[in-house]
């Protein structure tokens, strides 16, 4: 804290994010941060690895600023998110965006970034309950890590250290700003229908009227004994909503044979295996894209742990990371990321921000 602290000691923050390794102690930073930084907000967030200048890096503190000359931010919680009040929450967001385009009309841009409990379950319902709050905003965010051990994930908010909870994050700005949401896998003929599943857990213990595990295993030509993370990542299965298919993906194969997902799952739901095309490849395109027309840019964004699983074995880790580099982009590995009203996997998501242009 004392490094970010010298490097941020000259500058007039509105809001500083902190991406913090599940190996750091989180109470302290949560508390430091707050001291060290009295008249700004602090949130900070549990990750599942880091993304910094470097690309991917692990167990580190990764902070990015907002400075007040260019941001102004509203942060609430949302709390506990297992006893949601939809009206209720989507009112106090309506109010709360009303009131920071009244107190600075100078910045009409903007977005919402929302950060999650990862292994609360809840996203869908929360998203579910924001969504009409939000008007035209857009929202993009990511659900809190804790490496790849899945005990537990940690949020902090001015000191004060949350779980089983969200910090929804409204932000203005004067930058021209870009939610977006990319990933890099297109579906294929191969088809599994969910015959089987236990919502509320996101559990699936069925699939073509087969154990789950098993007949994944089969479609995809894998031994079922010898499915893991790397496996799921390497064999994501889509879904198709609307025009577009999302990632529904597979955190593991429990004792008995089920397959836990990453977001939700139900009986009925048709999914399809997916192949992925080069990941660096795909990134580099994808993001060269979002910034050709706006010139420099700096990115904020949420990155699925199993896009750099994938990276990881694949042995493309270090290209991806010279790609993030390259575009300037910060944030966090995830357990699951956040686009408008939807929960998605294996996605990143994200706000592309540029200096305001030059009005007439």
């Amino acid at each position: 804290m004392d490094q970010v602290g010298q490097q941020l000691s000259d500058q007039d923050i509105d809001t500083l994010y902190l991406f913090a390794s599940p190996a750091s102690d989180f109470d302290t930073l949560t508390r430091q941060a707050a001291e060290r930084f009295p008249n700004s907000n602090t949130i900070l967030v549990t990750t599942a690895g880091e993304i910094g200048p470097d690309g991917y890096c692990e167990d580190a503190v990764l902070a990015t600023a907002l400075p007040r000359a260019r941001f102004r931010v509203t942060p609430f919680v949302i709390a506990p998110l297992t006893d949601l009040d939809g009206t209720y929450l989507s009112d106090r967001i309506v109010q709360a965006r009303m009131q920071l385009g009244a107190d600075v009309p100078e910045m009409p841009g903007g977005f919402g970034f929302l950060l999650v409990d990862g292994l609360s379950l809840q996203e869908d319902r929360l998203l579910s309950a924001i969504a009409p709050g939000m008007g035209a905003l857009p929202l993009f965010g990511g659900s809190a890590g804790d490496g790849q051990s899945f005990r537990k994930t940690r949020l902090g908010l001015n000191g004060d250290v949350l779980e089983n909870a969200a910090i929804l994050s409204l932000v203005a700005t004067d930058c021209e700003t870009h939610v977006f949401s990319l990933n890099n896998l297109h579906p294929t003929e191969t088809r599994l229908v969910v015959t089987g599943a236990v919502p509320e857990r996101r559990l699936v213990t069925h699939i073509n009227g087969a154990p789950a595990a098993r007949e994944y295993a089969r479609l995809i030509g894998k031994d079922p004994e010898q499915l893991n993370e790397f496996t799921f990542a390497a064999h994501p299965v889509v879904v198709r909503l609307g025009d577009q298919h999302h990632v529904r993906a597979i955190q593991r194969v429990n004792d008995r044979g089920e397959l836990v997902f990453f977001s939700a799952i139900e009986t009925g739901m048709v999914l399809r295996v997916a192949r992925a095309d080069d990941l660096s490849s795909h990134l580099d395109r994808a993001l060269y894209e979002i910034a050709r027309d706006r010139g420099p840019t700096d990115i904020l964004a949420c990155d699925c742990i199993l896009r750099r699983i994938a990276a990881e074995q694949g042995q493309s880790a270090r290209a991806v990371s010279d790609v993030l580099s390259r575009n300037n982009v910060v944030g966090f590995s995830t357990y699951g990321e956040q686009i408008g009203p939807m929960h998605v996997n294996q996605t990143m998501t994200g706000v592309a921000l540029s200096p305001p242009r030059t009005r007439p």
